[in-house]
């Protein structure tokens, strides 16, 4: 039966995990995987975020039900519409341990159109952007890239350059080499120094 199927799978991925009907295609058509999500809803296995997004909540003995982080929700978002995301330069820059500011509204560049989603309490805003924002949309090095902008071209110093390289393993920083071709030229040198720190 595909409710269970799919009750399986979704508690198989723990609480805290957040999907939409796409994400069981391999189960069953749109039509029996959306009347089994709805089931599971009112049923309270799941919950409905919005219209085609759910989530299998996490719990606390003292709050009850918690709301999905709007990270999580935006990456389910653009997993849905099949769009990249890369966090804003300053959701970037908190991120990563440069910025203690947290930004009030999460803001996120994508490859899809420019809009505004309300989750629940979490306003999460889609910003449209070009390809060269985007470089490594989805990674770590991505992050690094968007933080560097926050910084600014004048303001990049060696606790800058310890910080980011702090957050790479090996294989983030020969990436990070790899896809800095595509962005401004005044992040190689950085980019260099970044790689170059053991």
């Amino acid at each position: 039966m595909i409710t269970s199927s799919i009750r399986q799978r979704i508690i198989g991925k723990g609480r805290g995990a957040i999907f939409a009907p796409l994400d069981f295609l391999d189960i069953g058509s749109r039509a029996s995987v959306d009347q089994a999500l709805s089931r599971l809803a009112d049923q309270g296995v799941i919950r409905r975020l919005t219209r085609g997004l759910y989530d299998y909540p996490r719990k606390s003995a003292r709050l009850g039900l918690l709301s999905p982080s709007a990270d999580d929700i935006a990456k389910a978002i653009a997993r849905k519409d099949n769009q990249v995301l890369q966090p804003s330069p300053a959701m970037a820059a908190n991120q990563l341990g440069l910025s203690t500011q947290v930004p009030s509204k999460p803001i996120y560049m994508t490859d899809g159109p420019t809009r505004t989603k309300t989750v629940g309490r979490q306003v999460i805003q889609f910003r449209n952007a070009s390809s060269k924002t985007l470089v490594g949309a989805g990674q770590k090095t991505g992050t690094v890239f968007q933080a560097l902008r926050y910084v600014g071209k004048n303001r990049v110093d060696s606790r800058v350059v310890d910080t980011l390289a702090r957050n790479l393993d090996s294989k983030d920083r020969a990436l990070l080499a790899k896809q800095s071709r595509y962005v401004p030229a005044w992040m190689h040198p950085v980019v260099q120094q970044i790689v170059a720190r053991n």
